[in-house]
Parts: structure tokens; sequence; C-alpha cells
């Protein structure tokens, strides 16, 4: 490892052995075009759905007489997506991610055909379990993928290639989405993303083949499955699931789920995340808690905006929608400024000033429960946070990589993602709980209560603490730089 000079901006990079090939010249430069196409389409295909999925989803509960189990349509992708991180973690960094990935680009089709063709609630459930278990063997893939095949100065190109491949499902994911859920039905929404599933595996697979395969020391034995780590999988998904379950529901018996969850969710959290991530320990740890932060307090804000335009200032739905859809242009802005070369060696600073715009952002929303306050305001925030998220997101993706030998590559990017998804839970299942507990309503998974009566403290109550929490993530922010060795 390089040792650093106090105050140098750059940060420690391990020796990754990408394998180089001559001239090339770009993420679409002759070696990596149909890689980066590849993998860029996936991510599409992953974000498309995200977007349009949540629109048909309303309409299928309630034609499937499934409205009471509506949140773990949510839920149980998040639970089976935590377990698959992890497996794909361990996968990747034992035989290479080709395997991985394209066992997760199928598990993902397959859950998104048995949701589209279920008949009860039930079987809808289970396809979307299907696909978390898709979603994650993927996206460690990815990462581990990017690892082997691109060398370091291309990497935070393509990270801002997966920011910008949002944008445009961003726009016109819900359009879409009600549109075919109206005139076709929900089902469709459901059954027309699995004919994209073509394009990337036609792409991908044979690139990572040439590329990405097999185990990063080829020398050597493969490393065996840890199955203590998949056992702590486990724990971390039953845990998740068990206290998404409590927060719905605030009863006095909720409790005994909740703090069931929390004894299968702390040793596995601790056991599956390194050591001094809490403490935001200089380096990794502290990268990974930065991603955690960022994003749970982000997304839990972001989850309770267009309720309370609706709510507070007499929005419809479509617009207060819409309010939100400069983010993804303004992220995707984000992303690739941290890309720019000459920006490297200040990319501490560009993540410490991102984190400053999440917090302001998240802070100014709820002046618009002042009436005096115009509407616009939110669109305004919400640009400057999202492109405060492009700028630290990205980077903490790119710092992983450069901060983890090969042989780990799939360990820490299963923890980078894991530190992601698990603080959107946990941070919405205690927004959605002071929020409920103001006279606000209820939230279950990312399932918001539309009920007229929300008072305007229940919104105070979650946008406050969470920029709080983001505050706290500026200080994460400048710790993500190693200490001298």
């Amino acid at each position: 490892m390089t040792a650093l000079e106090p105050g140098d901006a750059t940060v420690v990079s391990a020796d990754l052995p990408v394998r180089e090939f001559p001239g090339q010249d770009g993420v679409l430069g002759p070696v990596h075009r149909a890689l980066s196409i590849g993998i860029v389409s996936v991510v599409l295909l992953i974000a498309f759905e995200a977007t349009a999925v949540g629109t048909a989803m309303p309409v299928a509960a309630r034609e499937l007489h499934g409205i009471s189990l509506y949140a773990f349509a949510f839920s149980s992708y998040f639970t089976t997506s935590l377990f698959a991180m992890v497996l794909s973690g361990q996968w990747a960094d034992r035989k290479g991610p080709l395997a991985p990935l394209a066992t997760g680009i199928s598990a993902f089709a397959a859950g998104l055909l048995l949701s589209g063709t279920a008949g009860t609630m039930a079987l809808f459930i289970l396809g979307r379990a299907v696909q978390g278990l898709g979603g994650g063997l993927v996206i460690v893939a990815l990462y581990v993928t990017i690892s082997r095949a691109y060398p370091e100065r291309l990497r935070p190109a393509i990270m801002a290639a997966f920011a910008a491949s949002w944008v445009i499902p961003s726009v016109v994911g819900p359009l879409a989405s009600g549109t075919v859920t109206e005139h076709l039905g929900w089902r469709w929404v459901f059954l027309g993303i699995p004919v994209l599933i073509v394009l990337p595996l036609v792409l991908a697979l044979p690139a990572i083949r040439r590329m990405a395969s097999g185990p990063a020391d080829a020398s050597g034995p493969a490393p065996a499955f840890d199955r203590r780590r998949i056992r702590l999988a486990l724990g971390i998904s039953l845990g998740a699931a068990l206290l998404q379950y409590a927060a719905q529901d605030l009863r006095p018996l909720s409790l005994l789920p909740a703090v069931g969850g929390m004894a299968f969710l702390v040793p596995a959290v601790l056991g599956l995340l390194p050591a001094g991530t809490w403490r935001a320990t200089r380096g990794l740890p502290a990268v990974i808690l930065l991603r955690g932060v960022s994003a749970g307090s982000f997304i839990a804000a972001e989850s309770f905006v267009p309720l309370m335009l609706v709510t507070q200032r007499g929005l419809s739905p479509t617009m207060a929608g819409l309010s939100l859809a400069v983010g993804g242009l303004t992220w995707a802005l984000g992303s690739y400024i941290q890309s720019r070369p000459r920006l490297e060696p200040y990319r501490v600073r560009l993540m410490t000033g991102g984190m400053v715009l999440v917090a302001a952002a998240i802070a100014t929303a709820p002046t618009v429960l002042i009436q005096s306050v115009p509407v616009w305001i939110v669109g305004v925030a919400w640009g400057v946070g999202c492109l405060g998220m492009g700028l630290v997101l990205s980077s903490t993706s790119v710092l992983l990589l450069k901060l983890s030998a090969p042989e780990e590559a799939g360990l820490n990017s299963a923890a980078l993602q894991i530190s992601d998804g698990l603080s959107n839970v946990l941070l919405l299942a205690v927004g959605g709980a002071a929020f409920a507990a103001l006279g606000g309503g209820s939230v279950g998974g990312h399932a918001v209560s539309t009920a007229t009566g929300s008072h305007p403290t229940a919104f105070a109550a979650v946008f406050l603490p969470m920029a709080a929490v983001a505050l706290v993530g500026v200080w994460v922010a400048t710790r993500v730089r190693p200490v001298r060795t």
C-alpha cells in the first residue's frame, strides 16, 4: 500500500491485477465496448423494473385481493436480496462473476414471470422474493466484474454510466407502466420486462468470460464457501423481515417480532461488515458506513416527499411524483463530475461536499409545510440533494474497489450493498414509526399511506432526524481516506 502524507486527498490503492489490453481507450473503446453496453443494459433493466413495477403494484395487489399483504411484495424482494448479496460475493471470489451474474439475471427474469402469472397474492410475493435473489446476485457480481475487467482509471466512468442509466427509467418508467397497466393490464408490466434480458446475456456474458472469469488467483486453490457467513446472511435477512413486519403495526405485540429481528440482525451485521464499520474507522470501514448513512437517510426522506406534497399542499400524485423527476438528471450529473480524472485528487472533498448537499436538501424539503413557501422549493432542493448523492454513491463504489484486494472484491462489494440495503429498511422503519406515532398514518416497505389527515408535525419528525443522519455522513466522509501506514 502507498503511504499518505497528512492532508493528502488521494486514497490508498490496492494492486488489482486487471487484465490490461493494448489499445484500450475508454469504456466504449474496442476492448470494453461489448462489456460496457452489456452490463449497463443490466443496470438499465433493473432500474426500469424498480421504477415501473412500483406503479403497477397497487393494481396487482387489489386484483389479487392482497392489499393487507402489500408491504410484503416489497420486503420479500429486500430480504432475499440481502442473502443473495453475501452468496454472490463468495461465489464471485471463488469462481469469478460469470456464474452468479448469469444465474442472477435468470432468477430475476423468472421472478418477473412468476409474479406476472400469479393467481394469488402468495405466489405474487414468492415471485418478488425470487426477483430479490436475482437482483442480489447481479449487483455484487457487477462490482466484481468492474474490479477485474476495468483498469482503475476507467472505473469512475463506468460507475457514472451506471448512474446515468437510471435517468430515463426514472422519468419514463412510471409513465410507461401506468399506460400499460391501464390499457393492457398490470401483468404485462412484469411479463414484458424479461424480453429485455436477451441483450445483456448476448453482450455481457461472452465479454465477462473473456475478461473477468475464473478465481482472482488462478494459480492457487479456489477458496471454500464460508458457511458461517452464509448463516449470518440468513440471519440478517430474517432479522430485516421481522423488523419490517413490526414497523407496519405499532401495537404492543409488535415488540416481539422487533426484538426477535434485532436478535438476529445485530450479530449478523457485526459478522458481515468489516471490523470498525460502526466506529467509522478510517479507510474501507468508513466507506461502507458512508454508503449506508447516505443512502438510508436520503431514501427514507424521499419516500415521504410525494405524500407530503399530496396531503399538505394538495398536489395530485402525478404532479408530486414529477416534482422529483429532475433528481434523476442531477444524480447522473454528480456521478459524471466525480468520474472526471482531473478531480480524482479531490474525491474526499467531493464526497464531503456531496453529503452537505444531501443534508441541506433533506432539511429544506419540509419547509413546504409552511403554506407561504412555494411548492417548487421541493423540486429544487431534491435536485440539489440528488447531485450530492451522485457525488457520494458513485465515489463509495470507486473507493471500495480501490481499497479491496483482488480476492476480497466480492466480499467487500457484498458488505457495501448490505450497508446500503439494510440502512434503507432500518431508517424507513424508524421514520415510519415516528410518522405513525405523531398521527401521520403508517409506512410499510416502500408503501406509504395516503390518508389526508396527516399532521405536519409527523412529516417534520421524519425529515429533521434524517437530515441529522446525513450530517453525521459529512463527518464520516472525512474519514474515507486511510491512515498513513
